[in-house]
């Protein structure tokens, strides 16, 4: 199964993050997508184009219902013509394998281009 067949697990502080030999094994459904470092905690990060703020705005809000359906909460960083998207798990401080499940949907809301 895809990660974006998969829906997300609740997640309870304490639960284990996700292992490097496990992210290298997601990160090809996630190619564009990159493993970031901020405030210690790692986090996966793209940016998505858009011709206008109207385009970038529905994105967002996409995202939004997306992670209000997946009880999985992304940064947002939505501007004229892009939108930055920012998976963790706060609860653990860094990665899940929810935080690969969302971007996978991400990019499936984004499609082709």
């Amino acid at each position: 199964m895809t990660l974006k067949q998969q829906s997300c697990e609740a997640c309870r502080k304490g639960a284990p993050r996700i292992s490097e030999q496990e992210a290298r094994e997601l990160r090809p459904q996630v190619p564009d997508w990159k493993q970031i470092e901020e405030d210690g905690e790692e986090r996966l990060q793209r940016q998505f184009s858009f011709k206008n703020f109207a385009e970038a705005l529905a994105f967002t809000n996409q995202v939004g219902d997306l992670a209000e359906d997946e009880g999985h909460h992304p940064a947002l960083l939505t501007e004229y013509g892009k939108v930055t998207v920012t998976w963790w798990t706060h609860k653990i401080g860094g990665l899940h394998r929810n935080d690969f499940i969302c971007a996978a949907k991400t990019d499936d809301l984004y499609g082709p281009r």
